[in-house]
């Protein structure tokens, strides 16, 4: 666990946050040892901005990677309160993470592990688009 935390608060110190100064690291452990990181990047069309939990598992899907592969998730912030992922962030790791892919969240004072089926329970998936 704690190589994956120091390679998040490393992908950490290449957020781009100049509006709201909220640090955010994020960083994916693969099954075959490779670390993939993601820092959030702001932008001043706020809907434009990407968080890193994202950055990070989509540049694990941009290599060629899926769910299987993914050993590990962690979250990591320069705030006082636990960092989560936010609702879009909730959504996306629902569909691509395993239900039981451990995520590590730590804040400068928290931490928790944590799954994606702990925080987003009754997720709208790909079953909930069947008639």
């Amino acid at each position: 666990m704690r190589k994956i935390l120091e390679e998040a608060y490393k992908a950490m110190e290449h957020a781009y946050a100049p509006y709201s100064q909220y640090h955010v690291g994020a960083c994916v452990k693969l099954k075959d040892g490779r670390y993939i990181p993601g820092a959030n990047v702001e932008n001043a069309a706020y809907g434009s901005s990407m968080c890193a939990e994202r950055n990070a598992v989509y540049a694990a899907y941009s290599l060629g990677y899926r769910r299987d592969d993914i050993e590990a998730l962690a979250i990591v912030s320069d705030g006082k309160a636990l960092v989560t992922p936010c609702g879009a962030c909730r959504q996306v790791l629902g569909e691509l993470l395993c239900e039981d892919t451990p995520i590590y969240l730590r804040s400068s004072q928290q931490e928790r592990v944590t799954t994606i089926q702990e925080l987003l329970p009754l997720a709208f998936d790909e079953g909930s688009l069947k008639k």
